[in-house]
């Protein structure tokens, strides 16, 4: 071998070894993650140890009014806040700052404002961001709506997409997402209670095609045979890497799992499955809330919530129902959920929970605060960030919990682990 093939080699060799060294070292460095949660217009960062299952709380970011909802832009880089002023409940269109922020990660998980935010038309409850991260999708229960506004470039929220279809847009609708193929959008419609003074209102999942920002009617489903009468979702998530679907619904205690089918899915579910541990329990009590999908595909997790009161010595105390975390493996065959587990999360009323990407944490964040009776005396339990490590069989271990101050107006609404931006 002359000199020159003989330096190239070594050149070779040399970089080869450095790429080596590279890559080893990237797979050896460990995801960097945070946890954010909201209480009221406050946008919280936490540092998160994964192995000793612990959050350190960093900095708050003030938002322009109370924050509905959080989705991260597929980079990591960005998130998007939906934030009112609004009643909560009310069905109809009060308050008058609706915004959707962009809100800047940084690398050490620091957030800050992003451009100027979106000047939405009422109350949004849901907001999310397609595949490419082009797109921002929200969504608003009272009276029944959504919009979509672009992304830009640097991550800022565009305008808002003017859509040329008549939409379907169902009853009370409680979350809006692209599915995975990113050729059609789902928004569930919760529908409502009947009470004293109105009668049931029916629900609904309306699909709808999706293409650079419009959308068009794609299918509408109801389960149960009824036009959607004694048939309330409230949130999905999808399988990793099956064609699966799970439904929890909010107004029955129940689980499905649909198939999806090319860009829709199959009218009826393949299982059904009850998430409460008590069958008799009242279901005005006890509501199916949040709904998460394990990072391996094996677990599907669902909260139960419960928190009407009863007054008693002159405090408004928990009245009865079931907060927990309902656990299901999954068939890795079929599908099908099978339950677990349920495990109490030290608090009252899940609205949220987070998985961390590695899948070994889950953090439920109890929406408030409440009093409980405890004999003939009261007892005050705070609103909190209820941490759980999950086993490698999806099983929940409770690990800590930190307390967080809410208020009967501030109520802590969201929360979400992700992988830091590198």
């Amino acid at each position: 071998m002359n000199r020159r093939k003989f330096n190239v080699a070594l050149a070779g060799a040399s970089l080869a070894a450095v790429a080596t060294r590279a890559v080893a070292k990237s797979r050896a460095r460990k995801p960097r993650v945070a946890l954010y949660n909201t209480v009221g217009a406050r946008l919280t960062h936490y540092d998160v140890d994964v192995e000793a299952a612990t959050l350190t709380q960093r900095a708050t970011l003030p938002l322009p009014s109370i924050i509905q909802y959080v989705w991260p832009h597929p980079t990591d880089r960005y998130l998007y806040a939906s934030t009112s002023d609004a009643v909560p409940g009310a069905l109809t269109v009060t308050g008058n700052v609706h915004r959707l922020c962009a809100v800047s990660v940084g690398r050490d998980g620091a957030v800050s404002m992003h451009g100027e935010p979106a000047v939405l038309s009422q109350r949004p409850i849901n907001n999310s961001v397609d595949a490419t991260g082009r797109y921002a999708f929200t969504c608003y229960s009272a009276p029944a709506n959504l919009s979509v506004n672009t992304i830009n470039a640097d991550g800022t929220v565009g305008p808002q997409i003017a859509q040329a279809a008549k939409l379907d847009l169902g009853i009370f609708p409680h979350q809006i997402r692209a599915l995975p193929s990113n050729r059609s959008v789902v928004m569930v419609t919760r529908g409502i209670n009947a009470n004293a003074k109105k009668p049931e209102y029916p629900g609904a999942l309306k699909l709808f095609t999706f293409d650079q920002g419009q959308l068009a009617p794609l299918q509408s489903i109801a389960v149960g045979g009824k036009g959607g009468y004694g048939y309330g979702p409230r949130h999905l998530d999808f399988h990793p890497t099956q064609p699966w679907v799970y439904v929890a619904l909010e107004r029955e205690n129940q689980l499905m799992m649909h198939h999806i089918v090319g860009d829709g899915f199959a009218p009826e579910p393949s299982f059904v499955k009850t998430t409460t541990s008590d069958t008799t329990s009242d279901p005005a009590l006890t509501l199916a809330g949040a709904i998460h999908v394990h990072p391996r595909g094996h677990t599907v997790y669902v909260s139960n919530r419960a928190s009407n009161t009863v007054p008693f010595n002159g405090k408004p105390v928990f009245a009865g129902g079931e907060n927990s975390i309902a656990v299901f493996s999954i068939d890795p065959a079929t599908g099908e959920p099978t339950l677990v587990q349920h495990i109490d999360p030290q608090g009252f009323h899940v609205r949220a929970f987070t998985i961390d990407p590695t899948g070994k944490l889950l953090v439920a964040a109890t929406m408030l605060d409440m009093w409980v009776r405890d004999g003939e005396a009261v007892r005050h339990v705070p609103a909190a960030l209820s941490v759980f490590r999950i086993g490698d069989d999806g099983r929940l271990t409770f690990v800590r919990k930190y307390d967080v101050e809410t208020t009967d107006q501030d109520q802590q609404l969201w929360v979400r682990m992700m992988t830091l931006p590198v």
